[in-house]
């Protein structure tokens, strides 16, 4: 595997990259836009954004953008497919936490100006379950993280199960835009899955502390870890559905890297990962 360092951009969460533009998301909603061909020929340096705008609606559902991906297109006139990011550990504080939340979003483009309005909310419906999804006890981190396998319109949530020290992946059928219940106070059908819509689920390695994720060619690629933490270290999980196992662990710090993961995805190619504070790499397996 090679890392090659190609620029410094807005530190974050995760974020996606379609149609020759990178979108890099904050815990607070806010979102960097980068241009692609500027970011793979900075050799290094900083490059500057294009753009930046703040998720519809992010006063009242604020997602913490832990993992963030690009779904199927709402309409086959649109430039970008709906995007896909989650709440995480946004109201982590509150009575009502939102575990396993995910907020569905249709971008649109003018010129340098990006727009954005919130379609539809996904939730896992059985959280406090210690049977599947809860660890008894509780965990640590229980909001759990998710990717989409758009050409099989299968969505994963997944989950740290602390008690039993193992990560639970969930498959569900990936929910119509239109499906749900309108949900009044964000005026966008919220979709709750039940145990009933479960397809399958399987146990694998411990993930210590999720961070970003993403579905490319069958497999799940999901980061993990902190920043010169020896005992969360940063780290990339593969991991085969399929199969149901984890096809590759790799370590960060082997390539030099300590600094938090938080963003991957491909596009094009090419695998994008960037950290916490804004290295920009890509990444060849």
């Amino acid at each position: 595997m090679k890392i090659t360092k190609i620029a410094n951009i807005a530190g974050g969460q995760d974020g996606a990259v379609h149609g020759g533009f990178l979108f890099r998301f904050d815990e607070k909603s806010k979102c960097h836009v980068y241009d692609t061909k500027k970011l793979l020929c900075a050799e290094g340096a900083q490059v500057e954004e294009i753009s930046s705008f703040d998720l519809d609606k992010s006063d009242i559902l604020m997602p913490h953008n832990n993992a963030v991906m690009f779904g199927n297109y709402f309409s086959p006139d649109d430039e970008f497919p709906l995007l896909y990011t989650n709440l995480y550990n946004s109201y982590a504080n509150c009575d009502d936490k939102m575990k396993g939340t995910c907020a569905v979003y249709h971008v649109t483009r003018n010129g340098n100006d990006f727009d954005t309005k919130l379609v539809q909310i996904i939730e896992i419906g059985f959280t406090d379950d210690t049977s599947l999804w809860a660890s008894e006890g509780g965990d640590v981190r229980p909001y759990g993280n998710f990717v989409l396998d758009t050409k099989n319109n299968v969505y994963y949530g997944f989950t740290m199960r602390d008690g039993e020290k193992k990560s639970r992946y969930f498959s569900f059928d990936l929910p119509k835009v239109t499906d749900g219940k309108y949900d009044e106070k964000y005026g966008v059908n919220r979709v709750v899955l039940s145990k009933e819509d479960i397809k399958e689920y399987f146990d694998c390695d411990y993930h210590r502390y999720v961070q970003g994720a993403v579905y490319h060619e069958g497999k799940i690629y999901s980061l993990e870890g902190f920043t010169n933490d020896n005992t969360n270290l940063p780290a990339m999980r593969i991991i085969d559905p399929a199969k149901k196992i984890q096809q590759k662990l790799v370590l960060f710090g082997d390539y030099g890297m300590t600094v938090e993961p938080e963003f991957i995805d491909f596009c094009d190619g090419i695998c994008y990962y960037a950290d916490n504070w804004g290295n920009l790499y890509t990444v060849e397996f």
